[in-house]
């Protein structure tokens, strides 16, 4: 529909898209903030006490996205104590991992890093939201600022903008990482894109253009072959880490998606090996903790204490992805023939 046969039909554009901010009253989600997002069969929330991340995404009222035992909850002391950060971990359907380190709580050089870096609990400043008329598009963004920093420390700048178009099953993230500080920076990032049920469930299959695969331990070495497929859950299975040299168009797109075929809905994550080399992909199929994640990323196993992007003074990094919601069979068969195509494009090359 155009825009005046559209505002034609509705009193108001906020009975089909819009967003609001709200505020959590209960437990431990008490005083968090959220921009609810909601354009059409689509809905989302992201958290303006987290990073902006997106903390569920819904199409038709069928969930596509894990909320771990935590549960929704704001900002809490355990957010960055050590091990104990694993706590605050609510999942969502994405969480922001960085801007220095990725991984589990570990020490580096005598300094302590806690699990997943600090951007994931780092609230937004600076945060804007609108919803208005681009031609006969309706655009729905919301933006803000992030920052990272401390004395005799990193001043690291993460600013976000979310949008979708009314209309449309994709949302459009766009990361812009400056760092203010006066000397070159160590930049770690991952994102951790979760899929839970009844998205996820047994029989749930992972679409990958993989070029290459490595298993991060010998519970992960077991999975290999059946890393692309979710099984029943099992009491304490234990977790399997995947890491993910992808196939990519000449421009240098890629793509990763969950696909549960008996309700005909996927979730496509894309992104940019220019800006994000590396994909990591997490698997549960532990009873109560059963989820599974596709994590672009610019670091491999080792996150801060290996080798890392080195963001100069001043200087911006730009990371660009999308979440896509995949309906029906036959944009799962294109799905799979994208995959195909370029697999067999890493193939040709290699002959």
């Amino acid at each position: 529909m155009n825009k005046k046969e559209l505002l034609s039909l509705c009193g108001s554009m906020e009975q089909v898209a819009g967003v609001r901010r709200i505020e959590y009253q209960d437990g431990r989600a008490s005083a968090l903030r959220c921009a609810l997002v909601k354009s059409g069969p689509l809905e989302y929330a992201l958290m303006l006490d987290k990073c902006l991340d997106p903390a569920w995404i819904t199409y038709k009222g069928i969930n596509l996205s894990i909320l771990t035992k935590p549960g929704l909850q704001g900002r809490n002391p355990y957010d960055t104590a050590g091990g104990e950060a694993v706590r605050s971990i609510m999942g969502g359907a994405m969480f922001t991992c960085g801007l220095d380190h990725v991984h589990g709580n570990r020490q580096v050089d005598g300094v302590e890093y806690p699990v997943h870096g600090r951007m994931r609990t780092t609230p937004a400043e600076k945060v804007g939201m609108d919803a208005w008329f681009d031609g006969d598009d309706y655009r729905i963004q919301v933006r803000g600022e992030m920052r990272q920093g401390r004395i005799f420390g990193e001043n690291m700048v993460l600013r976000r903008r979310v949008e979708t178009v009314y209309g449309s099953r994709t949302i459009r993230i766009r990361d812009e990482i400056e760092n203010q500080g006066f000397a070159p920076e160590p930049l770690c990032l991952l994102y951790h894109c979760n899929a839970g049920y009844p998205l996820l469930a047994p029989g749930t299959r992972i679409l990958l253009p993989d070029a290459s695969c490595t298993p991060r331990d010998s519970d992960a070495q077991k999975g290999m072959k059946d890393r692309f497929t979710m099984g029943a859950p099992k009491t304490g299975e234990p977790e399997q880490v995947f890491q993910h040299v992808l196939a990519a168009d000449e421009e240098g797109n890629t793509f990763g998606a969950f696909v549960n075929d008996e309700l005909g809905l996927g979730l496509c994550i894309r992104w940019n090996v220019k800006q994000i080399p590396y994909m990591t992909q997490w698997k549960s199929e532990a009873a109560g903790d059963y989820a599974a994640a596709l994590e672009p990323t610019n670091v491999g196993f080792e996150g801060r204490g290996g080798r890392t992007q080195l963001l100069q003074s001043f200087e911006t990094h730009v990371n660009e992805l999308s979440f896509t919601v995949i309906e029906g069979a036959e944009e799962i068969r294109e799905l799979e023939r994208e995959k195909e195509q370029l697999v067999n494009k890493i193939r040709n090359e290699i002959k």
